[in-house]
């Protein structure tokens, strides 16, 4: 069995409403081990034997069914995103800034934000590796800041997520207790 963290894309934002203990309770009806959601916004830890494409699709087909919305996700083993957070050159905790980790399912995406977000200014990011981005916001301008409008835009939707590296932490944490549990 594999640990294993996953993000899903848009909920509890724009209308798509979702309950933490529906999430949990379609994710452990589909045979999912261990469910954990953590805070209100998709973060899921999870336990399968299924590899990782294996798990998103099979996720996406699980929020489809149940909640009836276009899901998205990004699955992550708990290794990998414990090498993610360790990778980020960022702090989880500034009074002046915020860091973000942007994650995608298709690398080309990401390359592509990569590099339109070099080109924007005052913006300071580092790619993690070839699924991962961190990316720096002032506090209080997070939306508001050019890359955040950047990525926002619907041609990103399907493929990315972006988190607060706080919530990769606290993700990490319960994906890594999985394991040791």
């Amino acid at each position: 069995m594999n640990s294993y963290a996953v993000f899903l894309r848009g909920i509890n934002v724009g209308g798509i409403n979702i309950k933490m203990a529906d999430l949990r309770s379609a994710l452990a009806e589909r045979g999912f081990d261990g469910v954990k959601t953590l805070l209100a916004s998709g973060n899921v830890a999870l336990a399968s034997p299924l590899g990782a494409a294996a798990l998103k699709k099979d996720v996406e087909t699980c929020l489809r069914e149940s909640f009836g919305y276009d899901a998205w996700v990004v699955v992550l083993t708990d290794a990998r995103l414990a090498a993610l957070v360790e990778a980020c050159p960022y702090p989880a905790e500034d009074k002046t800034t915020h860091t973000y980790v942007t994650l995608s399912s298709d690398t080309a995406v990401l390359d592509e934000l990569f590099e339109a977000g070099s080109r924007l200014d005052g913006t300071q990011q580092q790619r993690l590796g070839p699924e991962a981005m961190a990316w720096l916001a002032p506090a209080g301008g997070t939306l508001d800041s050019p890359f955040s409008r950047l990525s926002s835009k619907a041609r990103y939707k399907s493929t990315t997520t972006t988190r607060n590296l706080r919530t990769m932490i606290k993700v990490r944490d319960a994906t890594k207790a999985m394991g040791n549990g």
